[in-house]
């Protein structure tokens, strides 16, 4: 679940001055914080199954791969 206060404050406002969006005075900037994230967390819902299939390879995982993939990951944050 996005937390609702960082997509407004960090995500949203910056996005909206970037852009010069104004909110219609007839639309709550919660109710539309709220519409924003459930709509994405809706999308990255099916963008995990997405990804799910395809990191395991459809139901059958190449491991070897997979090990890689955690080396390195691994290595990049040291």
């Amino acid at each position: 679940m996005l937390n609702r206060k960082t997509i407004e404050e960090d995500f949203l406002n910056e996005k909206f001055e970037d852009i010069k969006i104004e909110i219609p005075d007839d639309v709550s900037k919660n109710d539309l914080v709220e519409a924003f994230c459930r709509y994405t967390e809706d999308d990255l819902y099916e963008w995990l199954k997405d990804n799910f299939k395809t990191f395991f390879n459809y139901g059958n995982p190449d491991w070897e791969w997979i090990k890689d993939r955690i080396e390195n990951y691994k290595n990049e944050s040291l």
